[in-house]
């Protein structure tokens, strides 16, 4: 009987089975499998003929490295640690129109006064790519502009002694390698594309940006050893009713994971927001029930932003739990250590919960500022306004440290605010107003937190619905 000469590869997570279903059984999704030439058998060994014995060197070379490649914008050149490596490989996801291409041009046009810089698209025509330069002002930088999407002609372009030092290819899904028969954003095409352009990238020691679609779930499109082969990883994020776009590095062997660098949709293009705290505290209201700031740290940034809590009675036999820019799992747990703890019923109240500013905050120094915004919407009373918010909640109710107060501290100071509610120091420091100026108010248990709210009140203890 012979041997199949197709196979069915799934595009989510790049498992391969002899015949079509309609469930990858490696992954679980579904309708993911897409058919594909079966590619040559390998062989078995390595036969007779011996390696080329391998040259190696010490860890400490005496050559200097190259200096990085900078593209003037701050906020960009912050995320990817510094500046643009030669010879390195770095992939930008996001949602569709939330300006991935945009950032891609603006930094293209700075960076070709300095070193020669190429464009290639495979999703749109020359004309189409002049027409967004035109309307963000840097049609007239020497940028040099391609629409391809076949890797053989790119890769005869870019090596060369005159190539380009830095390529942008949007996006890596259009790209195709010739001697292929699957489509343009299978599995199969993806990882040869990107390993081809990667391997040139490498051996002339250019800097590649690629652009990536994102699924449904949010996560970069094609098969996960995409985001192994480069070097950085970049999430271009924003919800479509804020003007903020934040770029996040969740994978960079160049300098820290988890930065982020802030940018302002504008006509005119992306503009970068140098002090992010004060653009997302711009609208506080210091007097209103329900609302927090958080001292929160994205990479080694500082970043304030207010946390925003509505407990309101439900008239559904089971309440609603909506949450915006925080994970909805940590609420529930915050919500049960404060019924189970500190005696405050909530569980009955529907409880909606937004980070101000389209901002998503994943670090779990944020429960104390959650907590304070619960209990605040629940008694009525307000936050004090020049207070900043920040802790960890433990299961027994307890309030655990962070990493960085001091820089928390710093910022919170530097933004007008005189006092912190944040966890008990380890060193045994008596609360009082530290190296910062603010006011210390530091919390060993959740229930030492409700009190704050009750002296304006009369000392009424948080009510709940019956």
């Amino acid at each position: 009987m012979a041997k199949p000469t197709t196979r069915y590869v799934c595009q989510a997570c790049g498992a391969s089975f002899p015949k079509w279903a309609g469930r990858c059984d490696a992954c679980g999704e579904w309708n993911t499998l897409v058919e594909e030439a079966a590619p040559e058998a390998a062989p078995k060994g390595l036969g007779v003929a011996r390696g080329r014995r391998l040259d190696f060197v010490g860890l400490a070379g005496s050559s200097e490295a190259p200096p990085r490649r900078m593209t003037r914008i701050e906020e960009f050149d912050r995320v990817c640690g510094g500046g643009l490596v030669p010879g390195s490989a770095i992939l930008i996801g996001g949602d569709p129109g939330i300006g991935k291409s945009t950032l891609l041009l603006q930094a293209m046009a700075r960076l070709s006064q300095e070193h020669r810089c190429a464009y290639v698209s495979g999703e749109e025509a020359v004309d189409q790519v002049r027409l967004r330069a035109v309307r963000l002002g840097c049609a007239a930088a020497p940028v040099q502009l391609a629409s391809a999407t076949s890797v053989r002609d790119i890769v005869a372009s870019l090596d060369g002694t005159d190539g380009p030092e830095v390529v942008v290819i949007d996006s890596i899904q259009t790209m195709y390698v010739d001697n292929l028969d699957s489509a343009p954003g299978t599995v199969a095409q993806v990882r040869a594309s990107a390993q081809e352009l990667i391997r040139v990238a490498k051996r002339r020691g250019c800097v590649l940006l690629l652009v990536g679609h994102v699924t449904k779930e949010g996560t970069i499109a094609g098969p996960r050893v995409l985001e192994h082969m480069v070097d950085t990883v970049l999430y271009f994020e924003g919800e479509r009713g804020h003007q903020f776009r934040i770029l996040r590095a969740v994978k960079n062997r160049f300098g820290a994971t988890d930065e982020i660098g802030v940018f302002e949709m504008t006509d005119g293009g992306l503009g970068e927001v140098a002090n992010p705290s004060a653009l997302f505290l711009a609208e506080r209201r210091g007097d209103v029930s329900g609302a927090a700031v958080f001292a929160g740290m994205e990479g080694t940034r500082p970043v304030l932003v207010e946390v925003q809590a509505l407990v309101a009675p439900s008239p559904l036999g089971t309440p609603r739990r909506a949450v915006v820019g925080w994970d909805s799992a940590r609420l529930a747990m915050v919500l049960a250590v404060l019924e189970a703890r500190c005696g405050v019923q909530i569980g009955a109240n529907d409880v909606y919960l937004n980070v101000a500013g389209g901002l998503r905050i994943t670090e779990p120094a944020a429960d104390l500022a959650v907590a304070a915004a619960l209990v605040s919407s629940l008694t009525g009373e307000p936050v004090p306004a020049d207070a900043v918010v920040f802790g960890e909640i433990g299961l027994s109710g307890e309030v655990r440290a962070v990493g960085q107060s001091d820089a928390r501290l710093k910022e919170a100071a530097k933004l007008g605010f005189s006092t912190a509610i944040f966890p008990a120091r380890r060193n045994g420091k008596k609360p009082g107003r530290g190296d910062t100026g603010l006011k210390s108010v530091e919390l060993q248990q959740l229930s030492e937190l409700l009190p704050l709210f009750q002296a304006g009140s009369g000392s009424r203890p948080p009510r709940g619905r019956d």
